[in-house]
């Protein structure tokens, strides 16, 4: 094909027969630190019983489907095959194809515990990476001893067409309305801990939900975390009585919006403007015009609330432009939360509460994830890829802690995506070495071959043979499906694999004896 610019010197040709290119191939960056922190593995073991074909491991399957979804597909067509080698695999191996992606989503589905070893693994693996140099939250390090905010928030999903457990939401759209819970690192990142998939007539204030959430988020913190106080935040749909006795049995505390009634707004016209403190903003500097105060001895909670339970309310004057509400009072926007943390001052406790807020930021990172689109027709199937997109979640956030440094550990997977993961290169293989060589004159070469350097200098995760635990029960997310006969029963083994030849040339055919290396590529023939 010729292709004429607007000038005969803009004239170029466009051919198809390029060969040793690979045009997204910062995406391997993702995929060996899945491989590298023992992730991979992880996955392997935890689905081993739902194998029932001999090409593809379905753990190294799922990996692939994060990888996937962190290169903005939406479903698994999306899937494109790829160089193995680049991700870790046998040489002359590419990943999996989408028929075999969704045979392995049908089996996890079908397996009513599969997503509860898939859960445990990952908290496995998550422990393991907070012991790396770089991969604990910051929050961890804090000399004042800050708590451990998990914070908790569920979101609409819209579904275009009839599928199973979609219904009509409170806005009057169709979908579904899942359950997130997150966990807040300090440094403008999260990790996504738990999701429960819920119909989208599901109740914003359902206690019984918010319970099994925070049940299953707490189960993927680290023991770092027990010896650290840990703060339940929720907006108001979260402000219901059982679910606060709850996080009391669980030993956290909580910090939830709270909703301002007629005793409220008589309680905030009788404070005397002295009670009145600055509020702070969370780069610790006063916001104007804003101020925060104390009613809890204003006030008296009706019966049910938990004891010790403290209201604090902000003022604030209306944005410019702000439609004034009749909920407004005397020109001015008032919020109010309700919280049993013991901290004297009362404008700290308010500003952590508005940290709250970055749980959006999750939430949009995570619809950028594969969340924006639950694809498969089948509710179980759609609470497996709603899994897949929280494992991607996690491995961009674990990928910026130990590889990446300034603003791209901290950038939006958009930006992840053009300066680093698309990336195109020329993979050249000699001597049982395969080599990636990056374009010199890609502004972002330097910091993706920074990345692989840190990932390379990672200790490797030692080999256990850990079972998982605690299986007795089936996992919240997944209903049985007995129509299906993909999957071998829960007692049959993973298939075996043929003999293997333990010459060095049968080595080397099947797997190639060293990792990529990532270098500049020049402008010169190989």
């Amino acid at each position: 094909m010729r292709v004429n610019g607007n000038t005969t010197s803009g004239r170029f040709d466009v051919t198809g027969d390029g060969a040793g290119l690979e045009g997204r191939a910062g995406l391997s960056l993702p995929a060996q630190v899945a491989n590298q922190t023992g992730l991979t593995r992880a996955l392997s073991q935890a689905l081993s019983p739902v194998r029932s074909w001999r090409e593809h491991d379905p753990g190294v399957v799922v990996r692939d489907l994060a990888v996937m979804l962190i290169d903005g597909g939406e479903c698994v067509s999306d899937l494109a095959p790829r160089d193995g080698e680049l991700f870790g695999e046998h040489a002359g191996q590419r990943t999996a194809s989408q028929p075999t992606a969704w045979r392995t989503i049908e089996a996890i589905a079908a397996d009513e515990l599969a997503l509860t070893r898939l859960e445990q693994a990952v908290a496995r693996v998550r422990a393991h990476i907070w012991s790396l140099p770089g991969g604990a939250p910051p929050v961890l390090d804090d000399e004042e001893a800050e708590p451990v905010c998990v914070d908790l928030d569920a979101t609409l999903v819209t579904a275009h067409s009839e599928k199973d457990g979609a219904a009509g939401t409170y806005k009057g759209t169709f979908g579904y309305h899942p359950d997130l819970a997150f966990l807040d690192r300090g440094d403008g990142t999260g990790e996504a801990l738990a999701g429960l998939l819920r119909p989208g007539n599901a109740g914003s204030n359902t206690a019984s939900d918010h319970i099994e959430l925070l049940d299953a988020a707490l189960a993927e913190l680290p023991a770092d975390c027990r010896d650290r106080e840990i703060v339940v935040r929720g907006d108001i749909g979260y402000a219901v009585k059982d679910f606060l006795a709850h996080t009391r049995e669980q030993g956290c505390r909580f910090s939830v919006s709270f909703e301002i009634t007629d005793t409220i707004k008589n309680a905030i016209r009788a404070v005397p403007e002295r009670a009145w403190q600055p509020a702070i903003r969370q780069d610790d500097s006063l916001r104007p015009g804003a101020a925060v105060a104390e009613l809890t001895h204003q006030i008296t909670l009706p019966e049910g609330w938990p004891a010790a339970s403290r209201l604090i309310v902000r003022r604030e004057p209306l944005h410019p432009g702000a439609q004034q509400t009749i909920d407004d009072i005397d020109g001015c926007r008032f919020t109010a939360l309700l919280t049993d943390q013991t901290d004297p001052d009362f404008t700290v406790l308010e500003q952590r509460h508005r940290a709250r807020a970055r749980a959006e930021d999750r939430i949009r990172t995570l619809k950028d994830l594969g969340m924006r689109n639950l694809p498969c027709g089948e509710f179980s199937r759609n609470a497996v890829w709603l899994n897949l997109a929280l494992l991607a979640l996690n491995l961009t956030t674990w990928t910026q802690a130990l590889t990446l440094s300034g603003e791209l550990a901290r950038a939006a997977p958009k930006r992840l995506r053009y300066q680093l993961f698309h990336v195109a290169a020329r993979v050249a293989r000699s001597a049982r070495r395969v080599t990636v060589r990056l374009h010199a004159d890609w502004p972002w070469t330097p910091h993706l071959l920074a990345a692989f350097q840190r990932l390379r200098a990672l200790p490797p995760r030692t080999r256990r043979t850990r079972q998982p635990t605690n299986l007795d029960k089936p996992h919240h997310h997944t209903p049985a499906v007995t129509d299906r006969n993909l999957v071998a029963p829960a007692n049959t083994p993973p298939a075996r694999r043929e003999p293997t030849d333990t010459t060095s040339h049968a080595r080397h055919r099947h797997r190639s004896t060293h990792l990529p290396r990532f270098t500049h590529h020049q402008n010169r023939h190989e």
